[in-house]
């Protein structure tokens, strides 16, 4: 049954009200996933088909796209951004609120981008405070099928070499493709995602095993001359390692 859904979510940062508004509108692909910039007018093309009803530089941002292309489960979707300046524009607050409409299966829907909406806020941050303004090579792919089991997230953690208290906060050395040694710090971490931020990118962990998919990661990588093809081959060759070796 279709049934009209909200997520808002409030923040402030330590970034200008310009920087978040680069941020959301053309370096998606630093914090979330590369997409393309709106066309920047009210009424002009966004991402993903969608329509831009609202430009308002740097305080004021919506797209709205209906019949959702490529997911079923939903007919409508709206992104909207609204960026405060705080301490005489040091700093920003930033709204930000998805809504629309899921037609299947909403209670698993709504938790699911309830949960995804904090870990991408989340990286929002990290990214602003960390790595703005620079480009990322960005990377993101499943695990295979086995990873769709109950506690494949917590073996991706044990995996990294994390111990299963590890807190978001802690500095940690993990251990990622060919074994090699990365110094990081767990910048977010529940039952649900893991964030590592290292001198040069932000790897995030999905546990989509919570919702009956398989387990995803995300690469940001900000080293100059990054190649995105190559971070994929070789984390997500990781990561299906992680699956292929007895539990």
């Amino acid at each position: 049954m279709s049934k009209e859904f909200e997520i808002a979510r409030e923040f402030e940062v330590d970034a200008s009200p310009e920087e978040v508004w680069e941020a959301v509108t053309a370096q998606t692909g630093g914090w979330l996933w590369p997409m393309e910039p709106p066309e920047p007018r009210e009424g002009g093309k966004g991402p993903f088909g969608s329509t831009v009803t609202a430009w308002d530089p740097p305080h004021r941002y919506t797209n709205r796209v209906e019949n959702v292309e490529g997911i079923s489960e939903q007919t409508l979707n709206q992104l909207d951004y609204t960026i405060e300046p705080r301490d005489e524009g040091r700093r920003a607050w930033v709204r930000y609120v998805h809504s629309g409409i899921f037609v299947d299966d909403w209670d698993n829907q709504y938790d699911g981008a309830a949960k995804h909406t904090d870990f991408y806020m989340a990286t929002l941050r990290q990214y602003l405070i960390h790595f703005a303004p620079r480009t990322a090579a960005f990377a993101t792919f499943d695990g295979p099928d086995a990873s769709k089991a109950t506690g494949s997230f917590a073996a991706v953690g044990r995996a990294l070499g994390l111990a299963d208290d590890t807190a978001e906060g802690a500095r940690v050395r993990v251990r990622g493709p060919e074994d090699q040694l990365l110094d990081a710090e767990v910048d977010f971490r529940n039952p649900y995602f893991l964030g590592l931020r290292t001198e040069g990118a932000l790897i995030r962990v999905f546990g989509r095993d919570h919702w009956g998919y398989p387990v995803g990661i995300s690469v940001h990588d900000f080293a100059p001359g990054a190649d995105a093809e190559a971070v994929e081959t070789a984390w997500k060759g990781w990561l299906n390692g992680v699956f292929s070796q007895p539990r």
